[in-house]
């Protein structure tokens, strides 16, 4: 049980301090009104996911050495609703697929929108990009459009480019950060394929799911049994307890 629980605590505490340290570094823990977009914070879902974890684990680590049933209920019932809200958002996922393909679309073009506007969220689109899914956009790299200083009438260099994170980058022992200028010109049909990636996010988020099925599902399952486990590791020590204390009642 306390095992169980310290993982999750020693995670959490690890994205917590993330989240804070960016924070930090972005000056938002001393003025929260930089803090103008709570879904598009990274640090931010950081923080929280990190908090939670961390207070579940602790509660279970404490519950389970001091033998404090109290402790140990909270963290079966909040394991519980957490466990039972990831099965609900997982078949109302599936149900209502379209929908929720239509909200995570939204989003992405928020992030093209408001991509220079915070460093983090930054960061985190030129990771998805250039590291993780090889993608330019949201459908494709048309869709950089959208961003004031990628747009054609930006009167910036930038303008009817790309980010960088969009260029498909050679094993070269100078690399052109400037490989994702004027590709949104018409000009650029010939080469474009060649220097960039032209395929959107979402469909190559969608082929990588395709192809990754069988791990997410696995890791998916592994997550719900820990929980599971957990659950029932805390309910049989609260039993255990209860039993004992029973017996010095007589």
């Amino acid at each position: 049980m306390f095992t169980l629980s310290l993982l999750p605590q020693l995670f959490g505490g690890a994205m917590l301090a993330i989240g804070l340290w960016a924070w930090t570094e972005k000056d938002t823990l001393a003025n929260f009104s930089k803090l103008t977009n709570i879904a598009l914070d990274p640090a931010l879902v950081f923080i929280i996911i990190g908090l939670t974890m961390f207070v579940i684990g602790f509660a279970g680590c404490v519950g389970s050495l001091r033998e404090n049933t109290c402790l140990l209920l909270f963290f079966m019932i909040t394991l519980g609703i957490i466990f039972l809200l990831e099965l609900l958002l997982g078949i109302l996922g599936f149900v209502y697929k379209d929908w929720v393909r239509d909200q995570i679309q939204g989003q992405v073009k928020n992030m093209i929108v408001n991509y220079r506007d915070d460093a983090d969220l930054q960061n985190l689109v030129d990771w998805v990009q250039q590291d993780w899914l090889g993608c330019c956009g949201v459908h494709s790299f048309k869709d950089w459009e959208a961003n004031i200083y990628f747009n054609c009438s930006s009167p910036g260099v930038e303008a009817c480019g790309v980010p960088f994170s969009c260029c498909k980058i050679a094993d070269e022992v100078i690399v052109n950060r400037h490989c994702g200028y004027d590709m949104m010109k018409s000009s650029h049909d010939f080469d474009r394929n060649i220097q960039i990636y032209t395929m959107g996010c979402i469909p190559a988020g969608e082929k990588w799911l395709e192809s990754n099925l069988i791990p997410v599902a696995g890791v998916a399952v592994g997550v719900a049994l820990l929980q599971i486990l957990g659950i029932c590791f805390a309910q049989n020590l609260r039993s255990d307890i209860n039993a004992q204390r029973a017996k010095w009642s007589y």
